[in-house]
């Protein structure tokens, strides 16, 4: 199974279409503290309609707490820090997949402890700042899914 961690994900909308992404493929979803908002509120229900029940959703009080849980194979963070291009890995059952908060990205720290083999951007045209993040996930979740065959039984 693939894992999908927000590092302190801020925009509910973003993370209710998230829990229905997620539901939708068989991805877990990682959410790391602190949380911007309250995931029973309105936004998060209505962005990720029923599916609430059909994810797989676990929260977590830090991102080494998340990793020693689940133990994935490898993490790659997703960010624009870097020139290697989300389709260039392999990617492997139990690979996990790194996003930052929508208006700052990962810590500069964070990103530094993962080999650059493992740092990953989705392109963009010059002048681009940043996709949405429920934006971002997706391509790159169904790129990884893509790989395994749209497996559904990971």
């Amino acid at each position: 199974m693939l894992h999908i961690i927000l590092y302190e994900p801020e925009i509910p909308q973003n993370t209710g279409a998230l829990i229905r992404l997620s539901a939708n493929m068989g991805a877990h979803l990682h959410l790391i503290h602190p949380i911007a908002f309250d995931l029973s509120e309105k936004k998060v229900r209505r962005a990720g309609l029923d599916y609430a029940e059909l994810a797989n959703l676990q929260e977590h009080q830090s991102l080494n707490a998340c990793l020693k849980a689940i133990q994935p194979n490898r993490v790659f963070a997703l960010t624009t820090k870097t020139t290697r291009h989300y389709t260039d890995p392999s990617f492997t059952d139990g690979d996990a997949f790194l996003f930052g908060p929508e208006t700052r990205g990962l810590p500069a720290e964070i990103i530094a402890s993962l080999p650059e083999a493992q740092r990953l951007t989705i392109p963009m045209i010059p002048g681009g700042r940043s996709l949405n993040l429920a934006n971002a996930v997706s391509v790159m979740a169904y790129e990884a899914w893509r790989q395994l065959d749209f497996n559904t039984t990971l």
